[in-house]
């Protein structure tokens, strides 16, 4: 049952990184006030809301920030929020692929930082639908391996998620990966809960059905300076690719 995703590594140990960063909270309020806009300010008739807001509280976004911005998103405060969601298509170094998801309210804006940033750092503009095929919308629930001074292991994550529609488990080194269809993500997160566990996030997200093996430390170095310049961005949420960095090449990177 245990699936293996290096992405997914990848990308979650650049996320521990990140929570330091402040940019990363604004990233997390707009998740907040999107999900407040289209659910309401209710977070028990809104799960997409309730797991935006717990995310956040993870990464110490503070509690006024998050109480704003779901006013906001909601239209409480009077006014309101008005973003546009984009997916764009790009092919990085090696043939990686990478869909880059934007939230912005300046569609010429987003569109430009992101061409700009993908020809300046080795990568192509793809044309619609000839990275997006390569992927699949799926819930991802994150469980920590440590939790309360005990050490969670996969057969107890997996005995708490599978009826509730697990797919597979894969091992982030520090926290345990749920996969789901992105339609059971609520109750594999409730599953999760009721068999009193924390999760760290519980959100949808854009999996590869294919990894393409990164040949080398050179090539490696280069998608993921891709990656970070695109992460930068203001409009920029997430970024999901392909690549499959093996343990060698990324043991190598960290000697560097």
């Amino acid at each position: 049952m245990s699936g293996h995703s290096k992405w997914a590594t990848t990308k979650h140990q650049k996320a521990a990184k990140d929570q330091k960063r402040a940019k990363a909270f604004a990233k997390l309020i707009k998740v907040i006030e999107i999900a407040a806009k289209a659910g309401g300010a209710d977070t028990s008739g809104n799960p997409a809301l309730f797991d935006a807001i717990q995310k956040a509280k993870k990464q110490s976004v503070p509690n006024d920030n998050i109480d704003r911005a779901v006013k906001r998103g909601a239209g409480l405060d009077g006014g309101g929020v008005s973003y546009d969601e984009i997916m764009y298509e790009v092919y990085g170094p090696s043939g990686v692929a990478l869909l880059v998801e934007c939230l912005t309210d300046n569609k010429n804006r987003a569109a430009m930082e992101v061409r700009t940033a993908v020809t300046r750092n080795g990568g192509t503009m793809a044309d619609p639908g000839s990275v997006s095929r390569l992927f699949g919308r799926k819930g991802i629930v994150v469980v920590a391996k440590s939790q309360d001074g005990k050490e969670v292991d996969e057969d107890t994550v997996l005995e708490a998620t599978l009826d509730a529609g697990a797919e597979e488990v894969n091992d982030l080194g520090e926290a345990w990966q749920v996969q789901s269809e992105a339609t059971d993500l609520v109750a594999v997160r409730t599953a999760v809960q009721e068999a009193g566990l924390d999760y760290d996030s519980a959100e949808t997200e854009f999996v590869a059905s294919m990894d393409i093996p990164v040949p080398s430390a050179e090539v490696a170095l280069k998608v993921m300076k891709l990656v970070d310049v695109l992460d930068d961005l203001d409009d920029v949420q997430n970024v999901f690719s392909n690549a499959d960095i093996s343990d060698e090449i990324l043991a190598e990177l960290d000697e560097d």
